[in-house]
């Protein structure tokens, strides 16, 4: 007998419910500057048709219900019943925040939020005869002008009540759009009671509607159970005979070019399917074990004595399509930032009415695709430098006038890959960083001395400093200079880079690079003492065998090595990580130049063994946190290396901290 996961089946709801709230608030957004857009109301109205229609099948009442009342006020302004203004407006903002709150809520299976009802009735005086409910809201074709019968045919496919779909919820969907004047059932497919599954449908239903929507309309409320049945429409014409329900696919597919034809300027949508990520995650673990297993066959056929060309020419094979798999199975996990990029015309708005600023969002490379792990933490950190550059990179429209700027401030968020990586950018046309009062401020700090010589990169970084803020007044959404620093930590734990530039009056641009994955990383293998160490091939620079003349200690701080007139500290791995037969004197060892947020550093190693591709196992998941380590790796003869963090070697170290600060005294820098 069949049975169904009512709980997938769930799942599947609200995922799609995420994508019909998304395209709700972006219809929304674009009614604010086209508030006649038929083609947007249209489309608003699907979405919400769609949720309350999916919504209704898994008795999810409060989530139906109020999506009802939106459904029915976007009816009206579909029909020109209704205008679109700026009170209307935001009264739709807010109902979709509590659409929102509702799916949340039945998702999580938390109490429904406060306000639901008087936001419900606020919708119906807008709409009135949406308070009739879903029952009653047949009597609404009697109103409609241009009426019509249509014959609609519909046939369940066996398996549509073992997927938890339900056929009476169709048809009064359906009652939704009109008068149903009739409604036959088709039980002649029914098998005899011996032969009879209980979970299987076998009847088919023909009503005749009374309506003034259109076929598309009509269409859309099989829009959720499409695969599941077969269905045919056409009007009903009086001087032709009554034509026999049949499974017919030539009348769907004539039918549904129709909404087709009317967006034709819509992009093609390419064929999709869901996949549970946990699923993704152990074909990922499954590649990482195939890269690991032909690491040690690379191994196995180095030391061989053996005559090894045709296995070297098979390993050549295998390497080509391990990574060629490893490639498929990345670009599965590959997500466009535009699932993170949609939030953010809202949020603009809603920040730029806050403070009373013009602002126009500019968004630029959001097809750009990135790991979908990372999608989700990417969304504080952008989040609140897309506020801060409204909030405090922005000028007001007087300020803005006064500088010969139009009176609207752009905020420009975009994406691309660039080197392996992928880079995403934050920029206003504002006022820019003012590198006096960030120096004054860093002073008063006991951040920097007087006297200290510092380049703009050194300078900004201190904006980067906990609780640092040049601004002159606080905010609710900036905050009291709590919130850079924290960006920039998320940044880093995902084995990324923030940087910052800015021009004095025309405005500051932040830049976060990270990798396109956290699973499979380029090395370059190092041996410290006996131990083997990966460090991150993206942070590497070059690597050599330094002079005793580049070796030299400055005012009892660390030693540093000059590589072409630039002093970088020297950082021995061996007393970071502890390894006491590694090698100490730099002219015997070599150093590796590494890239870090907070400049560049001189790793002190004894040998580079080279690059390898290594799979990055998480060390808190299977021991624990380690400083300096952001994980460990199997190598090709089976022993454990470790991955270094050089980020956060880049804060840890002290002589590292000497370098970001370039302070050229005696004293030791104290970081408050």
């Amino acid at each position: 007998m069949a049975t169904f996961d009512i709980q997938s089946l769930l799942e599947t709801f609200f995922e799609e419910a995420e994508e019909h709230l998304a395209t709700f608030e972006q219809g929304l957004l674009e009614l604010e500057t086209n508030p006649h857009d038929g083609e947007v109301i249209a489309r608003v109205f699907r979405a919400a048709h769609s949720i309350k229609g999916a919504s209704g099948t898994f008795g999810l009442d409060d989530v139906t219900s109020f999506t009802h009342a939106l459904e029915t006020l976007f009816d009206r302004l579909r029909q020109g019943e209704l205008a679109y203004d700026a009170v209307l407006g935001k009264t739709l903002l807010e109902s979709l925040d509590m659409l929102k709150a509702l799916v949340r809520s039945a998702r999580t299976g938390s109490q429904a939020p406060a306000g639901m009802s008087a936001l419900k009735e606020s919708l119906e005086s807008f709409a009135p005869g949406a308070a009739r409910g879903l029952e009653e809201s047949a009597s609404v074709g009697a109103i409609w002008s241009d009426t019509r019968k249509m014959v609609v045919g519909f046939r369940p496919k066996p398996a549509f009540m073992s997927r938890g779909m339900d056929p009476i919820r169709v048809v009064r969907d359906l009652r939704a759009l009109g008068v149903v004047e009739s409604c036959e059932l088709d039980v002649s497919s029914v098998p005899a009671f011996e032969d009879l599954d209980p979970t299987e449908m076998h009847m088919a239903w023909r009503l005749v509607l009374s309506t003034s929507a259109t076929e598309a309309e009509i269409i859309d409320v099989f829009a959720f159970i499409d695969d599941l049945c077969t269905f045919e429409l056409r009007e009903e014409r009086p001087v032709r005979e009554e034509h026999e329900l049949v499974p017919a696919k030539a009348a769907v597919a004539s039918v549904a070019l129709a909404p087709a034809a009317a967006a034709k300027d819509a992009p093609a949508e390419s064929p999709t399917i869901r996949v549970a990520t946990d699923k993704i995650d152990k074909l990922l673990d499954l590649v990482g074990e195939l890269v690991i297993a032909q690491a040690m066959v690379v191994e196995a056929a180095r030391v061989s004595r053996e005559d090894t060309h045709g296995l070297r020419d098979a390993l050549a094979t295998m390497d080509r399509h391990t990574r060629e798999l490893q490639e498929r199975v990345m670009a599965i996990r590959m997500v466009p930032l535009s699932t993170v990029f949609r939030r953010f015309p809202r949020l603009v708005r809603d920040t730029a009415e806050t403070v009373g600023k013009k602002v126009r969002l500019e968004i630029q490379g959001e097809g750009t695709e990135i790991d979908k792990s990372m999608v989700e933490k990417l969304v504080d950190p952008l989040t609140h430098l897309v506020r801060n550059a409204i909030d405090h990179g922005l000028e007001g429209p007087d300020e803005r006038r006064a500088a010969g700027k139009g009176d609207e401030g752009a905020v420009t968020l975009s994406a691309l890959h660039q080197g392996g990586n992928v880079v995403i950018e934050v920029a206003d046309d504002g006022r820019g960083l003012d590198g006096t009062k960030i120096r004054a401020k860093a002073e008063r700090l006991g951040l920097v001395a007087p006297d200290a010589v510092l380049t703009d990169e050194q300078l900004h970084d201190f904006i980067f400093h906990p609780g640092f803020s040049t601004a002159a007044a606080v905010s609710d959404l900036s905050g009291r200079g709590v919130g850079m620093d924290v960006v920039k930590r998320n940044v880093e734990l995902l084995n990324g880079s923030l940087t910052l530039s800015t021009e004095r009056g025309r405005g500051t641009r932040l830049r976060l690079r990270l990798p396109l994955t956290l699973a499979i990383l380029d090395g370059l293998a190092v041996r410290v003492g006996s131990q083997t160490f990966i460090v991150p091939l993206l942070s590497v620079v070059e690597s050599f065998r330094p002079l005793q003349s580049q070796v030299r200690g400055i005012f009892g701080l660390p030693e540093v090595i000059d590589v072409r007139g630039t002093s970088l500290p020297i950082v021995r791995l061996r007393d970071v990580l502890d390894v006491p037969d590694g090698e100490s004197d730099p002219s015997k060892a070599l150093v590796c130049i590494v890239e870090t947020n907070g400049g560049r550093l001189a790793l002190l190693v004894d040998e580079v063994l080279g690059q390898l591709q290594v799979v990055v196992k998480s060390l808190e998941v299977n021991f624990r946190k380690v400083d300096a380590l952001m994980g460990a790796t199997i190598l090709g003869d089976g022993r454990v290396a470790l991955i270094v963090d050089v980020q956060v070697l880049s804060r840890t170290s002290s002589s590292a901290q000497f370098e970001r600060t370039a302070r050229p005294t005696a004293q030791a820098l104290e970081v408050q």
